[in-house]
């Protein structure tokens, strides 16, 4: 495949493809050893507070991938606008990093508020097909 070929809807799917490694990180970052990587899942369950948030994040961030790789697909394949898919789905990687950072935050509210909005800006994507 040459690079040239994808448009910027699929470097937003490979963008959000990485957000859930970056919320592990996040999580791990300076309290994760060598030791932990024995039984990863024990010490995620021992987490607490912004850790803990961090880890469910990276889980919910896995959890909304599929939806948007098919919504950016079958746009494409539909023929979708193009510029219009790229704004959304540049959209959808904005809101799902916001809604990491609320998240780990621990700001519940606002949590759902903009995973309500990448779910619809989702929404949109799959039916923007001429």
């Amino acid at each position: 495949m040459t690079l040239s070929l994808l448009t910027i809807a699929y470097w937003c799917v490979f963008c959000a493809c990485g957000l859930p490694y970056l919320a592990a990180w996040i999580a791990k970052a300076g309290a994760f050893g060598p030791r932990d990587n024995v039984h990863p899942r024990e010490w995620a369950a021992k987490q607490s507070g912004w850790r803990a948030r961090a880890n469910s994040a990276q889980a919910n961030t896995f959890e909304g991938l599929p939806f948007f790789i098919g919504a950016v697909i079958i746009a494409h394949q539909l023929g979708a606008n193009q510029a219009r898919l790229d704004m959304l789905a540049a959209a959808y990687v904005v809101l799902r990093v916001i809604y990491l950072a609320i998240y780990i935050k621990g700001i519940g509210g606002v949590r759902s508020a903009v995973w309500a909005l990448a779910f619809l800006v989702n929404v949109a994507i799959l039916f923007l097909a001429k």
